[in-house]
């Protein structure tokens, strides 16, 4: 297929394309670069052996510009990374965080619909479980209150795809719930690059482990957790990637909404990814421990059967696969893609 990849120059989308041209896929990028590096492109292309990637620096919200890229272009899929995606920040810009990614939503559909594209995947999130009612969470435990617009908006996203979909039985869906993408591909050419001061855990580890920051805050100590710390579903990026070109069988398959987690199935505390770190690369992280963050939750992992039923997806690295790849990305890269 010629997938269209939105935010194709980020760090989830980096890697989708090298799975989706491991699979024989062609792939276009659509990107601002407001949050991501056109160098992560010319390192893709170097790792995948091409001349190039094709991109186009469109914003999706630019109407007129993504409408050129479909002229120029056919594609068989959607796979819409473009968003904001910073929790705190959301809190702080609600106003900025719905426009960009409703408002950028909204003008992809209406561009795809007018040409004939009608199959997406969206980049969802755990995120519109809230305070998950059951763990581990299945694709069926009910979605609860998102904590932050940042999470609203995915949860929003989600009833505005279905809905596009019961309008119209033409259009595939493809609804994907990230639990916590962490580590790199293994060469350390391309790797997470966040602006500022990283809002996840592992950049803030390495970062820390590389000199870049002091110490590492670990948000919270008594939640009712093992240790304290907050527990998530950590899976590599890698397999991330390799989950879209799955779901791409689920649109091939004319699936109409098709919702999956995509996670390990295991939750590790912030602590245990510390120390797992420490342990596998050798360097020491200084940490000390904050005030909980408004709007984090305790416990959160899923249940990844169903994807490994319909789609033969599963996650295949480790805890100590994310640590060692994260640190071999950030020790090779230790201002990321800044030359």
């Amino acid at each position: 297929m010629n997938i269209l990849l939105t935010g194709g120059a980020g760090y989830i989308g980096s890697h989708t394309i090298i799975e989706l041209y491991k699979a024989g896929h062609s792939v276009v990028v659509v990107d601002n670069l407001s949050n991501s590096s056109a160098v992560s492109l010319k390192r893709v292309a170097e790792i995948i052996g091409v001349d190039g990637i094709p991109f186009y620096k469109v914003d999706v919200l630019d109407r007129e510009a993504l409408n050129k890229v479909f002229d120029e272009n056919r594609f068989d899929a959607v796979i819409h990374f473009a968003g904001l995606k910073a929790v705190g920040e959301s809190v702080a810009k609600p106003l900025e965080y719905y426009h960009n990614n409703m408002t950028g939503t909204f003008v992809l559909l209406d561009v795809m619909r007018k040409h004939g594209c009608k199959n997406i995947i969206f980049s969802s999130s755990a995120t519109v479980y809230g305070d998950p009612a059951v763990i581990p969470i299945t694709e069926e435990c009910p979605k609860g209150h998102c904590t932050n617009p940042y999470g609203q908006t995915k949860s929003m996203l989600e009833e505005v795809l279905m809905d596009v979909q019961k309008a119209d039985n033409e259009w595939n869906v493809v609804l994907l719930r990230y639990f916590n993408p962490i580590g790199a591909h293994p060469c350390g050419r391309i790797g997470e690059n966040p602006n500022g001061i990283p809002n996840n855990l592992m950049p803030y580890i390495t970062q820390t482990a590389v000199g870049k920051r002091q110490e590492l805050g670990v948000f919270g100590n008594d939640y009712d957790t093992p240790d304290g710390t907050g527990v998530r579903d950590y899976i590599h990026v890698c397999d991330l990637a390799s989950g879209h070109v799955a779901a791409l069988q689920a649109i091939a398959k004319k699936c109409g909404v098709a919702v999956y987690n995509l996670g390990t199935g295991n939750g590790s505390s912030v602590l245990e990814v510390v120390n797992a770190f420490m342990k596998v690369n050798g360097v020491k992280v200084p940490y000390s421990i904050k005030p909980r963050r408004p709007g984090d939750i305790a416990t959160c992992y899923c249940n990844p059967a169903k994807a490994e039923k319909e789609l033969g997806w599963k996650a295949k690295y480790n805890l100590e696969d994310m640590c060692r790849d994260s640190w071999n990305w950030q020790s090779q890269n230790p201002n990321g893609y800044e030359e």
